[in-house]
Formats: structure tokens, sequence, C-alpha cells
């Protein structure tokens, strides 16, 4: 396939690392130039392009993996010429503290995290990659029918991109499972039990079952409240997100 990704960070170089070698065509872009991303095109094999060759060159699937501060800042007609055919991922997740500033819809649960992007971006996304550290993206893939294999979930509208993604979540090594509607993506961000925890299928199966479709006001403060916790913890360890 021919995969845009818009993004150079952990999760966009280690798709490009793997992507590339099943044979995938990469075309990368991030926000300082294509004179920047020589180290990384030359490690991964992928093609260092601007954002817009990135969304005009991934005519198969394109990938959005840059902070959520940084999605207004994307061109306004960066997906204006994408067909409605290619699936868009987005893998956002929102760090108040340690990188994003404070974003009132998602303060208050109106929207999920990849729904203010679809908002930002204008058309149907798909919710995959957000909840595993990019080193286990990289290198934790295994084949299918691995005990303890790790599972994914995958959300979006688009059940036709939902499909073609979950095909690629398998390509790369893990079990893709659907995670409901865009709505109901707020299952898989962070501060709740399948984030960033390389759980098996049953396992996040389970948790998907029992958080239900509808998020309540109790589980929007219980998530941020547990992210807030992680986000000081990061904090106090020297970890930087910017």
């Amino acid at each position: 396939m021919n995969i845009g990704i818009i993004g150079a960070g952990q999760i966009g170089s280690a798709l490009a690392v793997r992507l590339t070698s099943l044979g995938h065509t990469v075309y990368i872009a991030n926000s300082r130039g294509t004179e920047t991303l020589t180290d990384l095109a030359q490690k991964t094999g992928a093609t260092a392009v601007t954002a817009q060759e990135a969304a005009q060159r991934g005519t198969d699937l394109i990938v959005v993996t840059i902070p959520l501060e940084n999605i207004p800042k994307l061109p306004k007609d960066l997906l204006a010429n994408v067909p409605a055919e290619v699936p868009v991922i987005d893998t956002s997740n929102y760090y108040p503290m340690l990188r994003d500033g404070h974003i009132p819809e998602l303060e208050t649960g109106d929207l999920t995290e990849s729904g203010w992007v679809q908002q930002h971006l204008g058309r149907p996304l798909v919710k995959v990659f957000n909840n595993i550290f990019a080193a286990h993206l990289e290198n934790n893939g295994k084949p299918a029918g691995t005990p303890g294999r790790i599972a994914l979930p995958v959300a979006s509208d688009d059940a036709a991109a939902k499909q073609k993604v979950m095909a690629l979540v398998e390509e790369l090594g893990f079990d893709a499972l659907d995670g409901g509607t865009m709505r109901e993506s707020w299952r898989q961000q962070p501060g709740g039990p399948i984030y960033c925890n390389d759980l098996p299928a049953d396992q996040v199966e389970h948790h998907l079952a029992s958080l239900g479709t509808e998020r309540t006001e109790a589980q929007h403060a219980e998530f941020l409240a547990n992210h807030n916790a992680a986000e000081k913890h990061m904090e106090a360890q020297g970890i930087k997100l910017k």
C-alpha cells in the first residue's frame, strides 16, 4: 500500500519502521521540514515529504499522529482531495498538563479526543494506535494465535474504513478488536483500563463490555483523575512530551 504518515514522533516513526518492513511504501512528514527527516528516512526506508504530499501520496491509508495542540495548525484543506474510501487514522491522546493545554470540549466530556480531531479535519476518522507504547508497537507484534498477543481496539463511524484498518492491525502483529463508534472511543483513552496495558483480546473485550457504550459523568471524572495522576507521575520523573 501507499501510506502517508503526518507526524514523525514516536508513534509515527514506529509505524514507518514496521510498515516499510512489511513492504508498504511510506511517505512521512513533520512540522519542521523534510530536511529534518533525513535520518528517519534512512532508518526506515520511508520518503520524507510535506504534510500535503503525505496526504496526496498516501493513496491507500493516511495516519495523523501529532500532538492534539497542533491539530488546529494543520492546513484546513489538508484532506480536501483525499477520496472518501481512503481511511484516515488518528492516534491522538490528550495531555493537558505536559503538552496540550486545556481543551474545554475534552474537559467536559462533550467529545472524545478523536471526535474533536474529526471535527477539525472534517471527515470520519479511525481511532487506533493511541493506547500502546511506540516501542511496543514497533517490537511486540506477534503472529496470529500467539498466546497473550496484544489486542488493539479500533473505533470509527466508517465501517468500511474500520475493516481496512483492522486488517492492517492484524498484519502488524496485533489482535484487532472492534472498538465501536467514534463516540465510544473514550474507552481506549488515557486514564482507562485499556490504555497502554498491553492486554490480550479477552481482557480488552471484558473491559469494553464492562465500561458500556455511553460515557457517564462518573466515568469521565474517573478517567481524567487517573490521567491527571499519571501526568503528575511522569512530570516527577522528568518525562517531557514537548
